[in-house]
C-alpha cells in the first residue's frame, strides 16, 4: 500500500469533520413551539391592555372579562389624552429621557474607558466605590436630593429630574467590562505612537469600538428614564409632568375609569414600542457585531 493510499482515508475524514462543523444548524419543531409560547406570554400583558382600552368600564367589570377588542379604543385614548394632558407630558418625557440617555451613554463610555484602559492612582478604589453605590437603595436619597434641588430653586422643573441621572454606576461598569474585551490596548498604543491626542483617540478609536455596547446602554437607559415614576412624582407636579406623573392623575376620583386608565397606559407605552421597531434591528445587529469581534 502506497503512502498516498494511507493518507487518503484521513483526508476524507478531515473533510467530513470540516463539512460537519460548517453545516448550518436548523431549528426543530419543538424550538418553534417553545419560542411561540414565550412570545405569547410576553405579549399577553400588552394585548390585554389594548383589549381593555378598547372596551367600556362597565364591560370590564363584568364576568367573564372581554377577550377581544371593542370599538372604544380611540374614544378612550382621546379621553385619556385630554384628562391627563399627555401632550405636554409626552414632550417633557422626550426631553428628559433623551437628555438622560445621551449624557449617560457619553459619560459612562468615557468613564468606562478610563477604568478599563487608563492607568491612574486609586483606580481600583474608585471603581469599587462606583460599583458600591449600586448597593444603596435609591429611596434613601430622595429626601436629601429633594432638599438639594429645592436649595437651587429648581422645584417642579425638568432639570430636577435630569441632573441626578446624568450618569449611572451601572452604565460605567457595563462599558468598562465591554471595553476590557472589545478594545485592544495595542490599538490605543499605536494611535499614541502616531501622535493622536486623547480626544482623537476617544473619537476615532474608543467610540467606534464601543458602538454596540453604547446602543444597548442607550436603549436600556431610555426605557428606564421613560418609565421612571418615583423621583418624577416627587420632583414635579401636574402642571409640568412627565408621562408617568400625568398617567397617575387618571387613577384619581371616586370611581376611576379603568378603560381610560388602560388607554393612557397604552399611549404611554407606544413611544417605546415605536423606538424599538425603528432601532431594534440596528441594536441587535450591533450586539451581534460586538459578539463576533469579541
Amino acid at each position: 500500500m502506497t503512502t498516498s493510499e494511507l493518507t487518503l482515508p484521513a483526508t476524507k475524514a478531515k473533510r467530513r469533520r470540516v463539512t460537519g462543523a460548517g453545516k448550518q444548524l436548523h431549528a426543530g419543531p419543538m424550538t418553534y413551539v417553545v419560542l411561540a409560547v414565550f412570545a405569547l406570554v410576553s405579549l399577553a400583558p400588552l394585548v390585554w391592555t389594548a383589549i381593555a382600552a378598547s372596551r367600556t368600564d362597565r364591560r370590564l367589570a363584568q364576568t367573564p372579562p372581554p377577550l377581544w377588542f371593542g370599538g372604544n379604543l380611540f374614544k378612550n385614548m382621546q379621553a385619556a389624552w385630554d384628562q391627563a394632558g399627555l401632550g405636554t407630558a409626552m414632550f417633557n418625557s422626550v426631553i428628559v429621557a433623551g437628555a438622560i440617555t445621551v449624557s449617560t451613554v457619553l459619560f459612562a463610555t468615557l468613564a468606562g474607558f478610563a477604568f478599563a484602559k487608563l492607568r491612574f492612582r486609586f483606580s481600583g478604589l474608585l471603581l469599587l466605590l462606583t460599583v458600591g453605590t449600586m448597593m444603596i437603595p435609591p429611596q434613601l436619597a430622595v429626601v436629601p436630593l429633594y432638599l438639594w434641588m429645592a436649595d437651587f430653586g429648581w422645584s417642579n422643573q425638568l432639570q430636577t429630574v435630569i441632573l441626578p441621572s446624568l450618569v449611572t454606576a451601572f452604565g460605567t461598569f457595563f462599558m468598562r467590562q465591554y471595553l476590557l474585551q472589545a478594545l485592544p490596548s495595542e490599538l490605543i498604543e499605536a494611535a499614541r505612537v502616531d501622535g493622536a491626542s486623547s480626544i482623537r483617540i476617544v473619537w476615532h478609536v474608543v467610540f467606534p469600538a464601543a458602538r454596540p455596547a453604547m446602543a444597548v446602554l442607550g436603549l436600556l437607559t431610555f426605557v428606564f428614564a421613560w418609565n421612571d415614576f418615583l423621583w418624577p412624582i416627587i420632583a414635579l407636579n401636574q402642571q409640568n409632568p412627565t408621562v408617568q406623573v400625568a398617567l397617575n392623575s387618571l387613577g384619581t376620583g371616586y370611581v376611576p375609569d379603568q378603560a381610560v386608565i388602560m388607554a393612557g397606559a397604552l399611549l404611554g407605552t407606544l413611544p417605546l414600542l415605536i423606538a424599538f421597531l425603528l432601532f431594534g434591528k440596528q441594536i441587535v445587529g450591533g450586539i451581534m457585531q460586538g459578539a463576533i469581534k469579541g
